[in-house]
Formats: structure tokens, sequence, C-alpha cells
């Protein structure tokens, strides 16, 4: 190592430049072992490095975040010490975000203690997204969130939104708990299987939003009408056309909504009927998807 933790901070005054000045010696020492692959982590290292997440300064923050990632696994264990014992929120979050570049499935029950249980939202939030980088791992857990009464909808807004993240690794969940008794988590699991649908386009996910058009709940036909509007998949049309007949209002909506953004002109004159519809926010929005799939129309015209 051509730098190394020498005396010249011990000569500073000031207690808090000179820890500022032992951090910068050390995140440079340690990511020069990294860059000549001669880096041995220890212990007493991996726990100074994790300690440098407390620094005031957010670059040399972001500095020590980025060279623990690089380091990986090894560090987690610290990581994980540092987000369920700490009580500097600042070193906190950072290891929690931290965690996040890391993504090890080792974390997870760290992570879900710190997403349901810290005092800070950035803690719990980063928590979270920590969750969903680690994938595959942390899917039972996320649906056993969705399923309780005891969490807040933020918590349970968090869960899903890291399910959708997850998307495609856990469709082997996603497909069972489509059985789930929850509502809450059948509509987790409709939104994350329409985030697999918009990356994938594959049929079975498409096909699965189509079915849930006639669910008997209307929040998931809801919820499954305005998803195929983002996925480019025509066999759902019919369908949708059915769905702007729906006793439902919210359903009613997403449903022309959807139809709009597939800009079919074979979808205008069912759109035409929806101008009679007895909700006027309906009546807007079919004006609205008629004028947007002429648009495109013309445009095509054009060229």
């Amino acid at each position: 190592m051509s730098h190394s933790l020498n005396s010249e901070p011990s000569t500073i005054d000031d207690p808090i430049l000179r820890v500022q000045a032992e951090n910068d010696l050390l995140v440079q020492a340690v990511n020069e072992q990294i860059t000549l692959d001669t880096f041995e982590p220890s212990d007493r290292l991996l726990r100074q490095l994790v300690q440098g997440l407390g620094d005031p300064r957010g670059l040399v923050r972001l500095r020590f975040a980025e060279t623990l990632g690089e380091i990986g696994e090894p560090a987690t264990p610290f990581l994980v010490e540092a987000l369920a014992t700490c009580s500097d929120v600042v070193l906190r979050r950072a290891a929690a975000k931290t965690l996040t570049i890391i993504a090890d499935s080792s974390a997870v029950p760290a992570l879900l203690q710190a997403f349901l249980n810290d005092e800070d939202t950035v803690v719990r939030s980063s928590s979270a997204g920590a969750l969903a980088r680690t994938g595959e791992a942390a899917v039972p857990a996320l649906l056993e969130i969705l399923a309780s009464t005891e969490h807040s909808e933020d918590i349970k807004g968090h869960a899903a939104w890291a399910l959708a993240f997850i998307g495609s690794e856990a469709t082997e969940y996603l497909y069972k708990a489509l059985k789930s008794d929850s509502l809450d988590v059948r509509c987790a699991v409709i939104g994350a299987i329409a985030h697999v649908a918009q990356e994938q386009s594959d049929e079975k996910s498409c096909n699965v939003l189509v079915s849930a058009l006639t669910d008997p709940e209307s929040l998931i036909r809801a919820e499954a009408a305005a998803a195929l509007g983002q996925v480019n998949y025509p066999p759902a049309i019919p369908h949708l056309i059915l769905a702007m007949q729906d006793s439902d209002l919210e359903v009613r909506k997403a449903a022309v909504s959807s139809l709009g953004k597939f800009g079919n002109s074979s979808v205008l004159e069912p759109l035409q009927r929806a101008l009679n519809d007895q909700a006027e926010v309906v009546r807007t929005l079919a004006k609205l998807a008629i004028a947007q799939i002429e648009r495109q129309s013309e445009a095509s015209d054009c060229y």
C-alpha cells in the first residue's frame, strides 16, 4: 500500500478534522489495494470502512459505500451489525444503501427488521430498496408483510414496490400468490406481474392480466385493466372492450384509458359507445382516447 494510516492526522487538533483526515487516508489506501489486487480484508479493517459511512461529507460516504460495494459479501456482516445497532442515523442510512449495492441475500433478516422497525423513514425506505435488490430471497417475507393486517399502508406500499422491482425473478411465487386470500397480496402480485409483462411481454404474464379482468374484486380488475395499457398485447383488446361495460367505475376508466394507448383504430367504435357512459369522467376519457388514436393514425398516414 503506497498510502497508510500514518501519524499525520494525529497532528490535527480538531477531532472532527482529524477523523476526516483518517477517513481520507483509509479509503484511498484500500482503493489502491483493490486496484493492485492486494487487498486482504480483516474484521478490524472492515469495521473501520463501515464506520467511514458515518463521515459528515456526502461524497466521502459515497466513496466508502462504493469501496464496500467492491469488497462485496465479506462486508455484509459488518454492515448488518451497523444497521441493527448503530445509534448514528447517518451511518444506518448509508449501511442500508451499501447493502443495496452488495445485494447479499444473507442480509434479508436484518433488512426486514430495519424496514419494519427503524424509527427513521430513510432507513426504512433504503432497507426496502435493498430487499428489492436481493431478489427472490426477499419475496416470501414481502408477501407475508402484504398479507398481514398489522402493517401500515406505507409499509405495504414499499413492499409492493419491492415485489414489482424483483419482477421476473419471483414469478414462481407470484403465480402461486394469485390464489391468496389477501386482497393486498393479490393486488401487489398483479402489479408485479404487470412489471414482468412490460419487461418480457411473455404470453403467460399477459394472459394472467387478461384473466384478472374478470376477478370478483373490482380493485383487481381495475389494476389489470390499467396494467394492460402498458403492455403491447393485442389479444387483450376484446377483453378490455368488455371491461368498458364493467359495473365498477374505476374498471371502466382504466379500460378506456388502456384502449387509447393501444392506438388501434379497431377500438374506435367501442370507444364511441363509451361516449354514452353514465359517468362524465368515462365520457371524457373516451374522448381523449379517440383523439389519441386519431392523432396516431394521422401521423402514420404521413409516412
